[in-house]
């Protein structure tokens, strides 16, 4: 693990805070500062996301997809924010910052975990995926905001952009993995006939 530190360490001298900085340089904006913390707070927790699949899996037609999405962010829950997050220990780039002696102007609080994965990023694409799958009616809208939400994380400085490629993988993987769940228990449960939102 220590040497999976170092690796993040050196990542994020050499490639992460570079792309930290010329986001902050060359995209900042007035709008950018309001827009980036409301876009944020859709993937506080996975709440929304949440809430999304409750909804879905209430109604009998898209219940399939509600059920994968809910299994998805269960999966990435207990992996990512219960096991990789305290087991890795990554502080978060403004720290490494301050530690290197710059200190960065954020637009929301200081976070009190850790930085690696990121949450909101893989809450959003487990979900996003999932609804893809299933509809792209629903999954091509939900998309865009996952991946404005990654971005916002890079934007507000509060994670490395290697924190967010690695996310967006394991959500992806994760929603997969819901996904052939959900359809497995559906099937297994002899649940009713496909609904106009599923494949």
């Amino acid at each position: 693990l220590t040497a999976f530190q170092n690796f993040l360490y050196n990542c994020a001298i050499s490639f992460d805070l570079p792309i930290l900085d010329w986001i902050q340089a060359n995209l900042q904006s007035g709008f950018m500062d309001v827009f980036m913390p409301f876009i944020t707070k859709f993937g506080d927790h996975g709440t929304f996301w949440m809430i999304v699949a409750a909804i879905l899996f209430i109604i009998p037609k898209t219940r399939k997809t509600g059920l994968g999405m809910a299994i998805a962010m269960m999966i990435g829950l207990l992996i990512c924010n219960v096991t990789l997050k305290p087991l890795v220990g990554r502080i978060r780039p403004y720290d490494l910052q301050a530690e290197l002696g710059i200190t960065i102007q954020l637009l929301g609080e200081r976070m009190h975990d850790f930085s690696f994965p990121s949450g909101h990023t893989i809450a959003s694409f487990e979900a996003a995926v999932v609804l893809l799958k299933n509809s792209k009616k629903m999954g091509i809208p939900a998309m865009i905001l996952a991946v404005l939400i990654a971005f916002s994380r890079l934007y507000l400085y509060v994670h490395y952009p290697t924190d967010v490629i690695v996310s967006v993988i394991l959500g992806t993987l994760f929603a997969f993995i819901g996904n052939a769940l959900a359809g497995l228990i559906v099937a297994k449960l002899g649940a009713g006939k496909k609904g106009k939102f599923e494949a």
